[in-house]
């Protein structure tokens, strides 16, 4: 079991110097990724939602007040 430590710290070991010395160049590949899919979201959200204007509002009934009802408002 003791190997098996050892084994997995050597990794870990193994796997930070590898960060150290391809760090900057992991952080710029994610940042693009990231402000590729930042971009693309937000061009998506703008086709959608941009000719995507509000109709008038028609009321559908005859009434000035539709939703006020004197009883209601008596008691």
């Amino acid at each position: 079991m003791t190997s098996f430590w050892l084994f997995t710290g050597k990794v870990f070991v193994w796997s930070f110097q590898l960060f150290e010395s391809f760090g900057n160049l992991i952080n710029w590949v994610l940042f693009a990724v990231g402000s590729i899919l930042f971009i693309y979201w937000c061009w998506k959200l703008a086709v959608s939602l941009g000719g995507n204007r509000d109709k008038p509002y028609q009321s559908p009934s005859k009434e000035i007040r539709p939703y006020y009802d004197p009883k209601i408002h008596e008691k």
